[in-house]
């Protein structure tokens, strides 16, 4: 969701029960939207500066207070409103699923007379609504290491993954941190400093960990690495490697059906391995593991490209999930995010063609992107003239070392003219200077752009600016208008007309097209004669032969209501084509 779309989400929804997840990648955009939220909401506002001593963590835990405080008034408010009286109460039950306890509890309570004992049932009720989690996220691999005013490396404490761990563990806030992006194990290792990651005496974990995964293998390893310092993952979250928004991480060609029966068939085994050392941990500590939690199983959910409920139902009946995620249908759900007009007007008139995978990302990941958004119009005004890039205001994703001491990002105006200057040394034929070129200054300021569309949002920052930039996933195209957040939640638990059209592609027929897109430019990148990367694509290409087989199975099954098997089936036959072509060598013999 990019660091700005969702920073203020808990603001919005949190009081009506939806979880909802902040990036606290960019602690000075949140210092900026701490600003508005306390005079929006008439809070004395005291500013941590840039350079205030643990500045980033200090200004992370503050907002996160904010939040936390603004949410509580917002739900105790409508916890003392009237029941059965149509008003944001009744609206909070009625967005619940039905055959939740709570949503079954309101419904029953809804058909009993007037009485003592009714009045009792909706004391009780009341007692066990709760507000949407305030959920952060890490991105465990953004992790630059701080310098002082002498530029002089901090301590380990002070990269930028661990103070924003920190600024987490220090927050009022009791809800879970998603660790994204690969594997970090200084910022894995930190989190045995907080004590709030651990069970307290009633077995209740205040902080929790959530861990984002594309296979079955890296999450064994995560979580035993984690389990070492009796840390628990209580949810893992299976991602598509694709088929989702933001930066993309690809998996060797494993598609969705394959990871989801993994998860299903080692369920148990993720505990089996894992819990012995918790308690082993706990020993050690000479702290109590209670007994009841020792029946605790982590979650285990999926998202990415899901776009309705006959989807849903496949992945949470067939597959065992527990939940289901949803990002890119709330950027076109004003109630939920934080995107400005003309943003909002390019999602919902964009086509397949607009939304493609990119190299914009100075981190050199593939990322899920728009075409003609103020980032990317003005990244391309930039390239034309003497000084392309940014001046890296923000300095989250500075990484390279090629020409300097210091890392600076491949998106700086430093890194351009220096790689340019170089490039053109290099001998190399126009076309091919040309096209290096290119690809140096199509970088993008993600740092800075990514929470830009926020800031107009909410007038901070004037719509003239430009510049904003924004990540939805592929599954945007089908979403051609805004929604009510009720229309949105309704559609997801399939209690109305679908938003999309019958004609949509399944999901597992986006992400598998998606992959052979991905395989294809990566065996034109390859260069001649390079066994090496052949091989590796070789896997891919095996692995997704066997991910298409697996969904051919599905494809020919019975669809649940909504779901567009043919299209899975279509798309199977097509990109097995694609594949053929692309390894000639491997057609069976007749």
């Amino acid at each position: 969701m990019g660091t700005g779309h969702s920073v203020d989400s808990p603001v919005r929804v949190a009081h009506l029960g939806i979880n909802s997840v902040i990036s606290i990648v960019d602690d000075l955009l949140l210092e900026q939207i701490r600003e508005y939220y306390c005079k929006n909401t008439s809070r004395e506002y005291h500013n941590i500066g840039r350079t205030a001593d643990d500045g980033r963590a200090r200004r992370i835990t503050a907002y996160l207070d904010l939040v936390h405080d603004i949410v509580q008034e917002k739900f105790e408010a409508i916890r003392q409103m009237d029941i059965f009286s149509n008003t944001e109460k009744d609206r909070y039950f009625n967005l619940l699923p039905v055959g939740s306890p709570l949503r079954d509890a309101y419904d029953y309570l809804k058909s009993m007379a007037p009485g003592i004992e009714r009045n009792s049932l909706i004391h009780n009720l009341n007692e066990r609504m709760k507000p949407g989690s305030i959920d952060v996220n890490i991105m465990a691999k953004v992790d630059r290491l701080s310098l002082d005013r002498n530029d002089v490396p901090l301590s380990k404490e002070f990269s930028d993954a661990s103070a924003a761990l920190r600024g987490y563990a220090n927050s009022v806030v009791s809800s879970a941190v998603v660790l994204s992006a690969g594997f970090n194990p200084r910022l894995y290792g930190y989190l045995s400093e907080f004590r709030d990651f651990y069970r307290d005496t009633t077995g209740n974990i205040k902080k929790k960990i959530v861990l984002k995964v594309t296979d079955f293998r890296s999450a064994m390893i995560q979580s035993r690495f984690l389990a070492k310092s009796g840390i628990e993952i209580s949810e893992f979250r299976i991602e598509s490697g694709l088929n989702c928004g933001g930066h993309a991480f690809a998996s060797d060609g494993h598609l969705l059906p394959v990871l989801l029966r993994e998860f299903r068939d080692k369920r148990e085994e993720l505990v089996d391995a894992i819990r012995p050392m918790i308690t082993r941990f706990y020993e050690k500590m000479s702290w109590d593991y209670p007994e009841a939690a020792m029946q605790d199983m982590p979650s285990i959910t999926v998202q990415g490209g899901i776009g309705n409920h006959g989807e849903v139902r496949r992945l949470l009946d067939d597959y065992g999930m527990d939940s289901t995620g949803w990002g890119s249908p709330f950027l076109l759900v004003p109630e939920a995010t934080c995107i400005d007009d003309p943003t909002v007007e390019l999602l919902k008139n964009a086509g397949e063609k607009d939304l493609y995978l990119s190299n914009v990302s100075p981190l050199g990941i593939p990322f899920n992107n728009i075409r003609n958004s103020g980032s990317e119009v003005w990244t391309k005004i930039q390239s034309d003239t003497d000084k392309p890039g940014s001046k890296c205001p923000k300095g989250f994703l500075v990484s390279n070392t090629e020409f300097t001491e210091n890392p600076i990002c491949t998106a700086s105006t430093e890194y351009q003219i220096l790689k340019i200057s170089s490039l053109r040394q290099s001998g190399l034929d126009t076309d091919e200077l040309d096209r290096q070129i290119d690809g140096v200054t199509s970088k993008s300021c993600l740092c800075s752009h990514l929470g830009i569309g926020a800031l107009m949002k909410l007038g901070i920052r004037k719509e003239s600016y430009g510049r904003q930039a924004i990540c939805p996933g592929p599954n945007i195209a089908w979403f051609d208008r805004t929604y009510t957040l009720d229309e949105m939640v309704d559609h997801i638990y399939g209690r109305r007309e679908s938003l999309v059209p019958a004609h949509r592609p399944h999901m597992f027929a986006k992400e598998l097209e998606m992959y052979v897109d991905y395989l294809e430019e990566r065996l034109r990148q390859m260069q001649p004669g390079d066994q090496a990367d052949y091989k590796k694509l070789m896997v891919i290409r095996n692995n997704l032969e066997s991910g298409m087989d697996e969904c051919m199975i599905i494809a020919e099954g019975p669809a649940y209501d909504g779901e567009n098997l043919k299209s899975l089936k279509e798309s199977i036959i097509r990109q097995r084509g694609r594949l053929l072509k692309m390894f000639p060598e491997m057609e069976p013999a007749v």
